[in-house]
């Protein structure tokens, strides 16, 4: 399968992405042929290579303005943005791009739209675009995704996103960084913010990111095919401020997954041990990859069970919130770490005692562990009147 990994070490924005995609092997014809087919005109592209803190990288503008215009002049020509929600839509879907595609920019600018409309207090067909024209926008959100598309990309992954710090100029006032749209678009995402004092990461670069990546974390095992670096506005000194693009074949893992975890953990010495059950239960229920209790001893000797909750990061929230409402604790820990997990299948084997499902873990080819399902096992058990432990050994 061939993959698409974003290093967002500096931001992410429309036209970095944009760049990418160009850098990476997407020729600006090919790409303005596609982009044909969507019904807006009066912009061209033009690239060029540029350096960023002596970073060679790609950037791709959107020169809006008749074709005899010279540069400088039409960096100066306005046209007319159509900005609604439902003016956008109805382009999309007057285009002849392909169903998937049309899909995917539907997408990315509902995210837009909610996030703007959300942070303002408006309805969403009464919310506006404010820092982006449509063309500008429509053009980086089809164009990445077109040009993902040309490099016969898959599936798409991206690194933990900088946002950068301190505040941005918008039509609205001085917004903090992240701006309040950002941030929205950003929920349950692995962010930061470092060394750099202005916005690294717009709301139309967190809304392709969130929309196109299926998992955010460390570069995935992969044979690197093509690289392509998209550059940001500014040079920062020290710093390049580029979107690095990894294209390549994703390479076959022994495991079912190696993926990052948040381990979340609770001390308590003071509840009703009956209540650890139900408070299990529901942790599972809400999506926990493993819950467990473990004895320990606390300061002056007292004993006190200590409650760990394993979870991707996108539960950590509402697993937290179950914890510190179901329980008595005042207090929790969290941190990130990481695991990896075999390959596993459950089938039907045929034994003396009837149908069972057996639980198999691999690694790659080879068999690691062969497990009974435990609830056919205590079925068969009570049926039969023999020891459980009895019925397991003979399955296995």
């Amino acid at each position: 399968m061939k993959i698409a990994y974003f290093d967002c070490f500096s931001g992410i924005s429309g036209d970095m992405c944009l760049g990418a995609v160009v850098g990476a092997g997407v020729s600006i014809k090919e790409l303005e042929k596609e982009l044909k087919k969507i019904p807006v005109g009066g912009y061209r592209l033009i690239s060029k290579k540029v350096k960023r803190a002596h970073f060679a990288s790609t950037k791709v503008d959107v020169i809006q303005g008749p074709k005899p215009l010279t540069r400088d002049q039409a960096k100066g020509f306005k046209v007319q943005c159509l900005r609604n929600w439902e003016d956008i839509e109805r382009i999309i879907h007057k285009s002849s791009l392909s169903k998937e595609i049309k899909q995917k920019g539907l997408n990315i600018f509902k995210r837009l739209f909610k996030a703007e409309a959300k942070v303002h207090g408006e309805a969403l067909d009464k919310v506006h675009l404010h820092e982006i024209g449509a063309i500008d926008c429509i053009i980086d959100v089809f164009g990445t995704i077109i040009g993902l598309n040309l490099l016969g990309v898959e599936k798409v992954f991206s690194s933990p996103i900088n946002l950068g710090s301190g505040f941005v100029k918008t039509e609205t006032g001085i917004l903090p960084v992240p701006a309040p749209a950002t941030a929205e678009i950003l929920k349950r995402v692995p962010v930061y913010s470092r060394d750099i004092s202005f916005e690294l990461t717009t709301p139309t670069g967190a809304a392709i990111i969130k929309e196109l990546s299926s998992g955010f974390g460390d570069m995935p095992a992969m044979n690197i095919g093509k690289i392509g670096t998209g550059a940001g506005n500014r040079d920062i000194k020290d710093r390049p401020n580029v979107l690095r693009l990894f294209i390549g074949d994703q390479r076959p893992s022994v495991y079912q997954s190696d993926e990052r975890a948040i381990i979340i953990e609770t001390d308590i010495d003071d509840m009703n041990p009956q209540i650890y059950e139900y408070v299990m239960a529901k942790l599972f229920k809400a999506g926990a990859l493993d819950v467990h209790l473990t004895h320990i001893l606390m300061k002056k000797g007292r004993p006190a069970v200590k409650v760990t909750v394993i979870c991707n990061e996108s539960l950590k929230e509402d697993l937290m919130e179950i914890v510190l409402k179901e329980t008595s604790t005042i207090g929790l820990r969290f941190y990130e770490t990481k695991r990896k997990v075999l390959q596993r299948e459950i089938k039907m084997i045929d034994t003396e005692f009837g149908k069972v499902r057996v639980k198999f873990s691999r690694l790659g080819d080879d068999i690691i562990e062969a497990t009974p399902e435990y609830e056919d096992c205590k079925r068969i058990a009570k049926r039969l009147n023999i020891p459980l432990i009895e019925v397991m050994r003979k399955i296995k």
